[in-house]
């Protein structure tokens, strides 16, 4: 398999980026890295996420080979989503980007608080 170069403006490796960047990629994976869930299960779970945008963010996410859907012929059919091999492997990865985020938050909106509201740091 051919390897990218982020740098690279024409590079698909932006694509996989522009994933992995995404809010809502991020936050659906990280709950699915618990086991599988069912879509309203994560909806909830996740908060603030609306049907349409859970909706579109798991079709990618499945399109990328990220996550999973099983499809159980229930009445009413019953719909589980879980991280593939795939997603395993990139969750792994983003685990220690999400601890520095929740380790470092309260430093980032002290520096957003510093940098004043009219959005030029104050005077030195």
């Amino acid at each position: 398999m051919p390897s990218g170069d982020a740098r690279d403006p024409h590079c698909p490796t932006r694509q996989v980026l522009d994933r992995i960047g995404d809010k809502w990629a991020v936050l659906i994976l990280l709950h699915l890295a618990d086991g599988p869930r069912r879509f309203n299960a994560l909806r909830h779970t996740i908060g603030g996420i609306s049907q349409k945008m859970l909706s579109q963010v798991l079709k990618s996410l499945e399109r990328d080979g990220l996550v999973a859907r099983t499809v159980y012929p229930t009445t009413p059919v019953a719909v589980d989503y879980a991280l593939t091999g795939l997603g395993e492997g990139l969750i792994d990865r983003l685990r220690p980007v999400i601890g520095w985020a929740e380790a470092n938050v309260g430093a980032i909106m002290a520096a957003r608080a510093a940098f004043g509201a009219e959005g030029v740091p104050p005077p030195a």
